[in-house]
């Protein structure tokens, strides 16, 4: 076995009975709930890009350190702190950090080998970013999943505008708006998870990997690892929770038919959830969050559906950088994460406040396509 480790993240390469190894990845930083740092996206960037070049990986493993957290999304107080250096203009840290981010979490998407994470526990905004790009994503029975931007001035980011449109209608929507947290059931329903498997189970089911006759062939590779997991998951199905959408699955499909923001907003609102905590939160977040943010979510999910995922990425980073020169992302941190006074001062009171120059400016790129952080990003895949 060779053994290699960062202080952020560990690697281990796992010998298999064939020769093939099984690279693990582990977020390693469980005071934090493992939050996504620029030094891990540093280190994990180049070491995939070697375990995707080196034949004799077959598989890699992504976890989280503990059992509370995957990753509970990306440790942005360090951003905080440049957006209030630089009020109103560009960051650079900011243009930093989400091109780092969004180029590793297209590796992942686009990695040909099989790529399992481990959803256990908290798995939020960068979290989902690692999580949604992996051939295999597995849920247990604490997962909690969410994209809570909306409460920090921000909108679902780490290809969020690719992947919430590809979920049953109303549900991108619904959960861009409201920041709602998914449960394992949630996450099968709307395809943001391939397998559900009891955390107690991962052990044994790293035993199982290693005694696979892995081979040189990716798709059948890839094959095998389904196999494995969906042999787990019948043995674990009756652990499985409650779905919390699949009440509200018309109510919610209903949502993609309104043709103005406020009208979803009003339609959210009044669906009836007959004393439902889970549904009274998401309604609660919804009116915390940012009406900006509101804006950027019903705009992005109607622009998404023609974007292939490179692109995708690419607007996301201008919006990225946008959103931290104007100043509605450094308020959300400041009252939700630096002073926790869970008051932010919103730059306008509600959505129809939002003048519409204001939404265009934030969809406008900072560069011209030969400048763009990510022009090479899909270049050799489209």
């Amino acid at each position: 076995m060779d053994k290699h480790m960062t202080d952020v993240v560990k690697y281990v390469e796992l010998d298999t009975h064939n020769g093939k190894k099984v690279g693990v990845v582990t977020l390693n930083s469980e005071k934090s709930l493992n939050a996504l740092s620029l030094p891990m996206v540093e280190s994990m960037l180049p070491q995939l890009q070697r375990w995707q070049a080196d034949p004799k990986i077959c598989l890699v493993f992504m976890q989280g350190a503990g059992d509370k957290a995957f990753c509970a999304g990306g440790d942005i107080r360090d951003l905080y702190h440049a957006m209030q250096r630089q009020p109103g203009e560009y960051a650079p840290e900011v243009e930093e950090f989400f091109a780092k981010e969004y180029e590793l979490d297209y590796l992942i998407h686009t990695f040909d080998k099989p790529v399992l994470v481990w959803g256990n526990g908290i798995v939020m905004g960068g979290g989902l970013g690692l999580m949604a790009g992996a051939s295999h994503k597995v849920v247990t029975t604490t997962s909690r999943i969410a994209m809570p931007e909306m409460a920090i001035g921000l909108y679902p980011d780490v290809g969020a505008s690719w992947f919430l449109n590809r979920m049953p209608a109303g549900c991108g929507i619904f959960l861009g708006l409201t920041g709602a947290s998914i449960n394992a059931a949630d996450a099968k329903f709307i395809g943001l998870a391939d397998h559900f498997v009891v955390h107690q189970r991962k052990d044994a089911l790293m035993d199982k990997l290693l005694t696979v006759n892995w081979g040189d062939t990716v798709v059948l590779n890839h094959q095998k690892l389904s196999d494995i997991l969906r042999t787990e998951e019948d043995q674990c199905r009756s652990h499985m929770p409650l779905s919390h959408i699949r009440p509200y699955k018309e109510e919610i499909a209903a949502l993609a038919n309104k043709t103005e923001l406020p009208q979803v907003i009003a339609a959210i609102n009044a669906i009836n959830g007959e004393d439902d905590k889970w549904l009274d939160k998401a309604k609660a977040s919804l009116a915390y969050g940012s009406p900006i943010t509101a804006h950027i979510v019903f705009k992005l999910l109607q622009l998404g559906q023609s974007k292939i995922l490179a692109d995708s990425f690419r607007l996301e980073l201008g919006l990225s950088v946008q959103c931290g020169k104007l100043g509605e992302f450094a308020e959300g941190v400041r009252a939700l994460l630096i002073e926790k006074d869970h008051q932010p001062k919103w730059q306008y009171k509600t959505v129809a406040d939002v003048p519409a120059e204001i939404v265009t400016e934030l969809f406008r790129s900072p560069w011209t396509t030969a400048e763009h952080p990510l022009r090479e990003l899909g270049q050799l895949e489209d």
